[in-house]
């Protein structure tokens, strides 16, 4: 089978992850046990989730002139992600992310978003022709939502993952032909606290198949006007950081590969599952032969 094309347009942020018993209170200190370092950012960490499940990737995005940015780049270059369309920006700072992770595993993020702010339409012409004959194209919002929407327009099918959605312009959805949001972000664009019937709203807005993901209980999938419920795999979670962003990336591979939407969400949520099962955000992201081996395919 030829490998699919899929060209990623979003974040590169360096993780400084802290492992901590409890979140802390407002204004308290709280002593954190084990701090690492690992390469991050949504749109990086869908690159290299695509790359490490046989999609050849192309990475659009900016870092900055500093030693973070050239960690960022080595590891795309160890996930064989093509990084040629991957900008440096002087006198900018490469995004960070700073997470605590509990540990029941679940995690708080703030993001600093230094160089990813820089990211603009004209820089996507640094992608060639990818953009037009890729197999898919993916977005998140970590980067400004104007070039989110310049990718939209010149792909030839586009996948959104809507994260945060608080940047979701509605002419984006039009758009959009494939949409993942977890339960929160659904509510948000969607004001339904129901995910099944927020995942039928959102199909309403211009994407023909939309993915509520809910941890673990699973997903909701609403594809050409049919709804499923799509159970989860059961794991023991260490840190759910970036396990959105390999669903993400199994997803694309998924449906590039010409499979059923709902049997890729099923595979999609195998890769999310094992993406908890190891602590940090591209080391936990996991291989084809691992996924295929969870989900019994």
């Amino acid at each position: 089978m030829t490998p699919p094309r899929l060209t990623v347009v979003g974040s590169l942020n360096l993780d400084l992850i802290v492992r901590v018993a409890r979140f802390p209170r407002p204004g308290e200190t709280l002593l954190g046990a084990d701090f690492i370092t690992a390469p991050g950012g949504k749109g990086a960490n869908q690159a290299v989730a695509a790359a490490r499940l046989g999609a050849e990737v192309r990475m659009v995005g900016r870092v900055g002139d500093d030693p973070f940015g050239g960690r960022l780049l080595m590891a795309l270059d160890e996930a064989e992600v093509d990084r040629s369309a991957v900008l440096t920006t002087s006198g900018v700072a490469t995004g960070v992310a700073m997470i605590t992770v509990a540990a029941d595993g679940e995690n708080q993020i703030v993001v600093a978003t230094g160089a990813n702010a820089a990211l603009t339409p004209a820089d996507l012409t640094a992608a060639g022709s990818r953009l037009g004959s890729a197999d898919l194209v993916i977005s998140q919002l970590e980067v400004p939502s104007a070039t989110v929407a310049a990718a939209a327009r010149e792909a030839g099918r586009f996948l959104l993952n809507a994260a945060p959605a608080d940047r979701v312009e509605p002419t984006l959805l039009e758009v959009t032909d494939v949409l993942v949001v977890n339960r929160g972000e659904a509510q948000a664009l969607t004001g339904d606290g129901d995910p099944a019937r927020a995942a039928r709203r959102l199909t309403e807005l211009g994407p023909t198949l939309v993915v509520v993901t809910l941890g673990p209980e699973g997903s909701v999938v609403v594809a050409d006007g049919t709804l499923t419920a799509v159970a989860a795999f059961p794991v023991q979670a260490v840190d759910t950081t970036a396990a959105g962003d390999a669903f993400v990336g199994a997803l694309a591979v998924a449906l590039a590969e010409g499979n059923d939407p709902v049997a890729a969400v099923r595979w999609a949520s195998a890769a999310g599952a094992l993406a908890t099962t190891v602590v940090g955000a591209q080391p936990s992201l996991p291989t084809r032969t691992a996924v295929e081996e969870l989900a019994g395919t």
